[in-house]
């Protein structure tokens, strides 16, 4: 059975060039653009993995790595954070949140398979 991963971005080519590259490699794929529906959506598809995009409308993905990690049924889904905020300092808080993995914007394809593979490896999900 393939892995599930749910892919929270909202921009809309971020969000399908992730998409695509992801089912290209054989995984089911599910995309959430607003950061609201994102962990209702978790709950549902049950992910293996989720690739968080860090700076949503509405809500940050701070809060929503926070919220998922003190959920009973989300907290062992582990998380890659992809994200434009880069800056000193911001890896740290991202990985504070729960964060298991970290990408900076712009993301190459190759080092986003190898993040996306090792977190799928660890994964007790």
């Amino acid at each position: 059975m393939a892995k599930r991963i749910l892919v929270v971005e909202d921009n809309d080519l971020n969000r399908r060039l992730f998409c695509d590259v992801l089912k290209s490699q054989g995984f089911a794929v599910e995309p959430v653009a607003d950061g609201l529906e994102a962990l209702e959506r978790a709950r549902q598809f049950v992910p293996n993995l989720i690739v968080m995009d860090i700076q949503l409308p509405n809500v940050s993905g701070l809060e929503l790595i926070e919220a998922a990690k003190v959920d009973p049924v989300l907290r062992a889904i582990p998380v890659l954070a992809v994200t434009a905020y880069a800056g000193k300092g911001d890896e740290e808080r991202i990985r504070d949140a729960g964060a298991e993995g970290y990408l900076a914007k712009p993301v190459s394809i190759g080092p986003f398979m190898a993040a996306v593979r090792a977190l799928l490896e660890k994964a007790v999900v």
